[in-house]
């Protein structure tokens, strides 16, 4: 038994039964008293967060795995890219090989300095695909912002995953919710995927309902709904973003194409494959592929996994994979992978850009 997969399975079950999620519950007061107390202190301005020369932006979630935080800040540093600004975003560099204690630079905007093992998943697929964008990894957020500002010209700062990171001040807080899983079992770490209690809410100036799917009416059914919930009251603890439309709305992630890593060459539908992911919440990319191709196999690895040639030896055929699995197998030897490119329909405007 995979631990961390049945603890997932917890995360994700309505009312959750046995000795395992009772010890986890037991578990969860601790993390509780810990992450209110955090939050207290900075509510009331016991603990100040750290200010930088630059706009910046949060893009988090309250729990954890894969929401759609990746995609999400990729719009948004396109948008500031495409008006002139110097984006730079910020991550901790999780499941890279890198020193966190350090400042990074990932990429300058032009230069890529670090392969994925290295890097982690996320700094590298961003340094890969956005052009014009530095990316940095450390754990102290201001550490590296502050270079990002004064070494590399950085006007726009992008915090990937920044949301519980409350020693940076910053400009705009965004938080993603998935519309399918939401927030679980709703019980706070480790029984639950949350991260914090929804009192944190009072933080947030935009939530965004990411629905990957390839239709939208249950996530636009709910975003009306978080709107009346969360934001409807007037309270002065809850701070304002001056924009004429509400402060929930949809981001739609939809499948596009399978391409081939190495030659671009797109997949016919109704191929057979092999799916093979590492991500924090795989059962979306799974159901994406299933209505185009033929899946014979479904091979899943933890979040952030690192390949070896070991790992696919045995896989006969196409395998199909994340894009952000793809940068990490690129370097394997061989020619039959591909990747799902996914499509990303979001408003600047909306979310307060």
């Amino acid at each position: 038994m995979n631990i961390k997969t049945e603890i997932t399975k917890l995360h994700y079950t309505k009312n959750p039964r046995g000795v395992l999620f009772s010890l986890l519950k037991f578990c969860s007061v601790f993390y509780g008293i810990g992450s209110s107390l955090k939050n207290y202190l900075y509510d009331m301005n016991i603990l100040k967060p750290k200010k930088v020369n630059a706009y910046v932006i949060s893009v988090g979630n309250f729990t954890t795995g894969g929401v759609g935080k990746t995609p999400v800040t990729a719009e948004i540093a396109k948008y500031f890219v495409e008006k002139g600004e110097r984006v730079g975003i910020i991550s901790r560099g999780y499941g890279g090989r890198l020193d966190n204690k350090n400042v990074n630079v990932i990429s300058d905007g032009i230069n890529l300095f670090y392969k994925a093992d290295m890097a982690g998943d996320e700094p590298y697929w961003f340094a890969v695909n956005l052009n014009m964008c530095a990316v940095l990894t450390c754990a102290d957020r201001f550490k590296a912002a502050e270079y990002a500002v004064s070494k590399l010209g950085v006007t726009k700062i992008i915090l990937d995953d920044g949301f519980q990171h409350r020693k940076m001040y910053r400009d705009l807080n965004i938080v993603l919710m998935d519309s399918e899983k939401m927030f679980g079992n709703e019980c706070l770490l480790p029984a639950g995927p949350l991260r914090e209690g929804t009192e944190g809410f009072k933080r947030v100036d935009r939530l965004l309902i990411v629905s990957k799917n390839v239709e939208h009416l249950r996530a636009e059914k709910l975003a009306k709904e978080a709107e009346k919930q969360y934001f409807g009251q007037s309270s002065s603890d809850i701070r304002s973003v001056h924009t004429a439309q509400g402060r929930v709305s949809v981001c739609k992630i939809e499948p596009d194409y399978v391409y081939n890593i190495i030659s671009g060459e797109h997949l016919e539908k109704g191929t057979e494959i092999t799916a093979l992911s590492a991500i924090g919440q795989p059962e979306q990319f799974y159901n994406f592929l299933e209505k185009d191709y033929k899946i014979k196999n479904k091979l899943t690895f933890d979040d952030h996994h690192q390949y070896t040639e070991e790992d696919i030896r045995d896989i006969v055929g196409i395998i199909v994979t994340t894009e952000k699995d793809a940068v990490k197998l690129a370097s394997l030897n061989r020619t039959d992978i591909y990747a799902l490119k996914l499509r990303t329909i979001l408003n600047p405007e909306e979310i307060g850009l």
